[in-house]
């Protein structure tokens, strides 16, 4: 199924993410918490974040530095966002290691993309089963068969993801890719509701407040758990 327009939906929300983005990571438990609260359907998206184009990039080796293309400032931002997410994860319980490479996360994020029009109620089992996994080194999201391990520890039917990674869902994934920095969607989370956008889980008060019906004053914005 195509992605008619990135600020298009026939549901109330679209949620855009990226497994490899560790602000990603430390949104969904409160994003996840916030769509049981309203019950409300999500349209789950992808964004697979260019990396290199804006942060520059680095590549380990057990545990050393052996490739940086990146100036001092791009380190320091690197560094921070790490840091900052990984307080967030860790008061989640969860793991949260910086990665030793850019990954390639677009089969994992067509994972996404997959569940979302396939089996949108199996969407929290199969970001629980490789979330968590990936940011704690032990998940090869460039790997199909990887991927599909995720899906059927899931309980989610992936009979065709392969050729669909090959084709159609390439396809939809990377024209998807293309429009969005036009439509003003540059990172994740982001959400997409009525006629607003916001980046960041620090904004989930406001969405909450908004599509569960605008009662009372609006929220300002927190960095919920």
């Amino acid at each position: 199924m195509p992605y008619p327009d990135p600020l298009s939906s026939d549901k109330p929300l679209i949620v855009y993410l990226d497994v490899k983005s560790p602000y990603a990571f430390v949104a969904i438990k409160p994003t996840l918490a916030m769509i049981d609260r309203l019950g409300i359907a999500v349209d789950w998206r992808p964004l697979t974040l260019d990396i290199p184009s804006y942060l520059g990039s680095a590549k380990k080796s057990g545990g050393k530095l052996v490739e940086s293309r990146r100036s001092a400032s791009q380190w320091s931002a690197v560094k921070y966002a790490y840091r900052d997410a990984r307080r967030y994860a860790e008061r989640q319980g969860h793991q949260l290691h910086g990665t030793e490479k850019i990954w390639d996360s677009s089969l994992a994020n067509m994972g996404i993309s997959w569940v979302n029009h396939r089996q949108p109620q199996a969407m929290a089992d199969y970001l629980a089963a490789v979330y968590p996994r990936f940011w704690r080194r032990d998940l090869d999201i460039e790997n199909i068969d990887t991927v599909i391990a995720c899906m059927t520890a899931a309980a989610i039917d992936s009979e065709g993801f392969a050729a669909y990674c090959a084709g159609e869902g390439r396809e939809q994934h990377d024209a998807l890719q293309a429009q969005l920095l036009d439509a003003g969607i540059y990172g994740v989370p982001t959400y997409v509701f009525a006629d607003q956008m916001l980046f960041g889980r620090e904004n989930l008060p406001f969405v909450e407040w908004y599509l569960g019906g605008r009662v009372g004053a609006a929220p300002d914005i927190a960095l919920a758990l």
